[in-house]
């Protein structure tokens, strides 16, 4: 009879939450009616005795119990718990787990959904907090530059944040815990999908409020969630050249005549293994580095030791190589010739940046087509360049592939001609990871 008890109270419970969490939708579709596919695609069930509210990278899972107490104390939470979830589906913050620090990362995205809610400013989300909430979100804009998860994230990493802003954080952001998020093939396949979503809701946005300050934040999560992302290294084998090194061609060789030859003659192959195979390595290749006082050197350093453990992989690299490093302001200061991976090691140890003046992307490339005229390269197919981005770019298209790497997207930042390929690297790019934004 006990046992039935318990059971008809969790019925209950969970009756209860049912209800409060489609009110919580239907209110979230009559105000905003931009996220109604998003409503739609976003699952939302509950479990008994989670003890938590869990988003799992593709739906929101409730502890019925837990939110009919919340919602006791609150009657904004469920729909505040609901926007939240919403919105890291609609950001796919669950995508990107395995280029991230987790402790920083959840924190960085709860801390984002709920400024790009306060943004709104929606009286049926509001709660208690959002008064201390809102002022340190102003606080934090100002040092990180932003209130997006990317940059939230790139300023704890930078400024670790004490144990007690940590609490702080948590207490007042916190609303769904991510402990699934890095089941990164199931995330994949429902990202194509949110990926389509967010673009629409980006385009929907602009009739969304008359007041567009209000859409501020939400508007620039989206445009970081929308941003392309490739492999750097993937990038990177455009730029191969082709080239023959010495091992053997297994694909050419009949094993048959040579053993053989062997069984038959003693020691006498009827034919040779071929010593010569084609592959794609990057054997002819230019870095130029812009040398003017914007480009910090700790940056350029990252970036050179970056480049060059990808470029040093075994699949990639010639033993014997002919990549020029080349620092220019508004004229070519220094042209390092690397022939040998110890010369590449000893330049990232030894090697100083010059110049520090204005930006002039033009001698380099008036530089490297005379390089070309005299020989210098066999077969060169790319140049990096590494960059502002502010400076005076050539009029006309080089002989081979180029692109222009900025650290950070700056919408100032003029646009690069239609022939090069235009590269914004992260922070985490230069530390490790392996994406980037075009």
């Amino acid at each position: 009879m006990e046992n039935q008890d318990v059971f008809d109270r969790q019925l209950k419970v969970q009756k209860i939450a049912h209800k409060i969490l489609q009110l919580a939708h239907d209110s979230l579709l009559v105000h905003m009616r931009f996220l109604d596919v998003a409503l739609a695609k976003l699952p939302v069930s509950c479990r008994e005795g989670m003890g938590a509210h869990v988003f799992d990278g593709q739906g929101l899972v409730c502890d019925p119990l837990l939110l009919v107490r919340q919602y006791e104390k609150e009657t904004a939470f469920p729909v505040r718990l609901y926007l939240h979830t919403l919105l890291h589906a609609v950001f796919y913050h669950g995508c990107q787990t395995e280029r991230m620090k987790p402790e920083y990362w959840d924190m960085a995205t709860d801390i984002a959904v709920e400024a790009v809610i306060l943004d709104m400013d929606l009286h049926l989300v509001r709660l208690s907090d959002d008064g201390e909430l809102d002022g340190q979100l102003a606080l934090l804009k100002k040092q990180a530059g932003g209130l997006t998860a990317e940059k939230i994230y790139r300023y704890f990493r930078i400024e670790e944040p004490s144990t007690k802003a940590v609490a702080q954080w948590r207490r007042l952001c916190k609303k769904d815990e991510h402990i699934y998020w890095n089941r990164k093939e199931e995330l994949d396949l429902s990202q194509a999908q949110w990926r389509k979503i967010s673009e629409r809701i980006r385009a929907d946005l602009k009739s969304f409020s008359r007041d567009k300050n209000n859409a501020e934040s939400m508007t620039e999560n989206l445009e970081e969630a929308v941003r392309e992302r490739y492999d750097y290294t993937t990038f990177l084998r455009r730029f191969m050249a082709m080239g023959e090194s010495m091992r053997v061609n297994d694909e050419e060789f009949d094993h048959i005549f040579y053993t053989y030859g062997l069984r038959t003659y003693g020691n006498l192959p009827l034919v040779e293994p071929l010593e010569y195979q084609e592959s794609h390595k990057i054997k002819d290749f230019v870095i130029a580095i812009d040398t003017s006082a914007s480009c910090r050197g700790a940056t350029v350093q990252a970036f050179l030791r970056k480049t060059y453990n990808i470029m040093q992989e075994s699949e990639n690299f010639f033993s014997k190589i002919n990549v020029h490093i080349i620092q220019c302001d508004s004229q070519v200061q220094q042209d390092v010739k690397i022939v040998e991976r110890a010369e590449f090691d000893a330049f990232l140890k030894n090697g100083k940046l010059t110049g520090f003046g204005s930006t002039d992307f033009r001698p380099v490339f008036e530089y490297v087509d005379e390089l070309l005229a005299k020989g210098e390269f066999e077969d060169l197919k790319g140049l990096i360049y590494f960059t502002d981005g502010y400076g005076i770019y050539p009029e006309r298209m080089p002989a081979y592939d180029a692109a222009f790497v900025f650290l950070k997207e700056d919408d100032n930042v003029p646009k690069v001609p239609p022939w090069a390929i235009r590269i914004v690297l992260d922070e985490e790019t230069l530390e490790g990871e392996e994406s980037y934004e075009l």
